[in-house]
């Protein structure tokens, strides 16, 4: 079992955080004032946790403020985040101040990560950062990128990111983002093509 905390601050939220991701979010409500105020006093993580169709998902991600962009008069606040480990959520708490619960932290699976899992998902992503960039990730930053912080750069769906936030072996993860890279340079080839076919009005051009 994992490290286990109570009292955990929790922000559901209409999106999904990965470790290592940076999240920009705007802090208006009352009680997410007070969250966040808390948990830059203490210097403490809280839990963004994906509320889907007024369902709360039992996988969130902890998050870390990494940095006050503008704070208001009023309390208002422009923070960027930076995601930092799963969790499960054991339990709900509705008595503090702004939404808590029980967690555990979760761990991956003791295994050696294979090498040529590892190395079909970099080439995937690297593909698709130079297609979509014109840059391709130099060997030695690739080489050390987990499939978080690859995904972490790439905008997927929601349900996807879910999905690779739940798995606990980082060859899953590596398998999927694997998958989820191949998916996305197919659609930007579809989407190069039909602006090929819209700036040519359709026709094929032979001069």
């Amino acid at each position: 079992m994992g490290v286990v905390a109570s009292e955990f601050p929790l922000f559901p939220l209409p999106l999904v955080a990965l470790p290592s991701e940076q999240v920009p979010l705007h802090i208006f409500e009352e009680r997410y004032k007070a969250m966040i105020g808390q948990c830059l006093e203490d210097g403490r993580e809280f839990g963004i946790v994906w509320l889907s169709d007024e369902e709360l998902k039992g996988t969130g991600c902890a998050v870390q403020v990494d940095r006050v962009l503008e704070r208001f008069d009023d309390g208002r606040l422009y923070i960027v985040c930076v995601g930092t480990r799963p969790f499960r959520l054991v339990e709900r708490r509705d008595d503090l101040d702004y939404p808590a619960g029980t967690v555990e932290f979760l761990d991956d699976r003791s295994e050696s990560t294979d090498p040529a899992t590892a190395e079909r998902a970099r080439e995937s992503y690297s593909e698709l950062v130079e297609r979509a960039t014109d840059r391709r990730p130099e060997s030695g930053e690739l080489e050390a990128m987990s499939a978080y912080e690859m995904a972490a750069t790439v905008d997927f769906g929601l349900d996807a990111k879910q999905g690779l936030l739940e798995l606990r072996s980082e060859n899953a993860r590596l398998r999927l983002v694997d998958r989820l890279f191949r998916a996305a340079a197919k659609r930007l080839d579809y989407v190069e093509r039909a602006q090929a076919r819209a700036r040519s009005n359709g026709k094929v051009r032979f001069s």
